[in-house]
């Protein structure tokens, strides 16, 4: 292919699948002294929680787990990520350690909700 191929603007493939929170995250090459190259994820930036789209809101209970209200409300335990980034807390495990917290079930930006909050 030539430099100016309409096919050398498409962007890399991502490594990941695209239900993954990595997915959008661009893979950056580390140059080493000795001029190995080490690839690596940039800093995957968190949503703003007002962009997204509000499914509903969970009243946590005992033995509520981030990934088993993902399971339940998103279809995947993989998807757990998602409620955390709805939610400003540092660590996921803070979402369901205090049984009667609010918290919001999202979807990305631009995707239709059912529900309201």
């Amino acid at each position: 292919m030539t430099a100016d191929h309409p096919l050398n603007a498409l962007p890399a493939p991502s490594p990941y699948p695209p239900t993954s929170r990595y997915h959008d995250v661009p893979v950056a090459l580390y140059t080493e002294p000795d001029g190995r190259q080490v690839p690596y994820l940039r800093r995957r930036l968190l949503p703003n929680p007002d962009s997204l789209t509000p499914l509903t809101e969970h009243v946590v209970g005992a033995g509520d787990r981030p990934d088993l209200l993902a399971y339940r409300y998103l279809g995947s335990a993989d998807q757990w990520w998602r409620i955390a980034d709805a939610n400003p807390v540092l660590d996921p495990r803070e979402l369901t350690a205090t049984p009667g917290r609010r918290i919001t079930i999202a979807l990305p930006g631009g995707v239709p909700g059912v529900g309201g909050v």
